[in-house]
């Protein structure tokens, strides 16, 4: 199992779907035998540059451990919900 860190940014105002879309990355990650290592709800932050026209995004830092399966799932998920605004996984070095 390799280590990955997913930083996600959703849009401000949208707990819901945002609560809605933690809970299904973290059934992704340990219903294939992975382990969610950390959690950070950063909260809302300021962006560096405008994204469709928001100032602001809510910061999620997930660290886990999974097989390359996992990590391509996640990404799927994440590009196809309305309510991440960015994301990006990174494998950590050994």
């Amino acid at each position: 199992m390799r280590k990955y860190e997913l930083l996600v940014i959703f849009y401000p105002n949208e707990e819901e779907k945002r609560t809605q879309v933690l809970e299904r990355f973290k059934n992704i990650i340990t219903e294939d035998g992975g382990n969610i290592t950390d959690l950070n709800e950063w909260g809302n932050r300021k962006l560096a540059y405008e994204i469709n026209d928001h100032t602001e995004g809510y910061y999620v830092i997930i660290n886990y451990e999974g097989t390359p399966k996992i990590t391509e799932e996640l990404d799927r998920i994440a590009r196809i919900s309305d309510s991440v605004m960015r994301h990006m996984i990174v494998r950590e070095d050994e």
